[in-house]
């Protein structure tokens, strides 16, 4: 028997209810927790929602930038045409300087008929491609070598810095002297333009890798051929493919110069010439639309070759 308290109750009683047994503090509390529980879940779920609506309203947001852009890049050069053809038209300018879109189109269909188009697209693509791609792919390797080895670059960097600020068409001249006038001096020269812009891109993208990727590498035991592969290529392809788009147009540049010269008499840079020299507005025209177009789908080319080679890249 317990003797009763102060109070005259039984200590036993002060666990018990009225008409039951004795009710711990756990099963008090049980109750509690599981509200507390379910309360976290729903505010969780809630948050689930929110972010899925969130990554669903920036997708749509992407979407509809995509779209604008799209409508943007083929609305404004109609536009621009619509009113150069309008202002030709009312000879707001002059159309002996500046013929009517319509009269370039014309002109172009018939020098596509009559295969004087093609005589000239077909050698400026050649220089560029071979002059244009052996350059780059020599310039690429150099430029890997030079970024990677400190012994080669202090040999070769100040060399290759004099050379390079020399204006190409300068020493377009000197190849016609010893190679004559012939092919080989215009893709040497596309060839020389090439092969700095993509040594100094390459070398740069080396030196752009970030430290603790190379040491993450040598940690886990990357060396010799195998951190060129998997840490240093990877890390410098950026670099290489900025730099091929900016070799790209000076290649177009230079390769439209040489042919304005009298060692030669085809391409769409004597095509531009010649059409000065004869005042034949429409056929000037046509070769700088076709240049353009050159240009235009290389750098598209390089562009979607980037995003298929390097995903990582895509988003940019």
């Amino acid at each position: 028997m317990h003797p009763p308290g102060p109070s005259g109750h039984d200590p036993t009683e002060q666990g018990r209810t009225k008409d039951g047994p004795p009710v711990s503090a756990s099963h008090e509390q049980a109750p509690a927790r599981t509200s507390q529980a379910d309360a976290a879940d729903a505010t969780l779920s809630r948050r689930e929602e929110r972010t899925l609506e969130a990554a669903q309203a920036q997708r749509r947001h992407a979407r509809a930038l995509s779209t604008r852009d799209l409508v943007l890049s083929i609305s404004a050069p109609i536009v621009l045409v619509l009113l150069w053809e309008i202002s030709a038209r009312a000879l707001i300018i002059d159309p002996r300087f500046f013929p009517p879109p319509s009269r370039i189109l014309t002109a172009g269909i018939e020098m596509a008929r009559s295969g004087e188009l093609w005589m000239h697209t077909g050698p400026t693509l050649m220089r560029l491609l071979v002059g244009g791609g052996l350059g780059a792919i020599s310039g690429i390797a150099v430029g890997l070598l030079m970024g990677s080895s400190r012994a080669l670059n202090a040999a070769l960097g100040p060399l290759f810095s004099a050379l390079y600020p020399l204006p190409k068409i300068a020493i377009f001249p000197i190849l016609l002297m010893i190679f004559g006038p012939t092919e080989l001096p215009k893709i040497i020269a596309v060839f020389i333009t090439t092969f700095f812009v993509m040594q100094i891109a390459a070398v740069s993208g080396v030196w752009a890798i970030d430290k603790k990727l190379l040491e993450a590498g040598t940690a886990y035991g990357a060396t010799g051929f195998d951190r060129f592969r998997f840490v240093v290529l990877p890390g410098a392809m950026p670099f290489v493919f900025s730099g091929l788009r900016t070799a790209t147009g000076t290649a177009v540049v230079v390769v439209t110069a040489v042919e304005f010269t009298g060692a030669s008499t085809t391409g769409l840079g004597y095509l531009i010439w010649n059409s000065w020299q004869l005042f034949l507005p429409e056929k000037l025209y046509v070769g700088l639309v076709v240049i353009g177009i050159i240009g235009a789908v290389l750098t598209s080319l390089i562009v979607h070759s980037e995003k298929l080679l390097l995903p990582w890249r895509r988003s940019h």
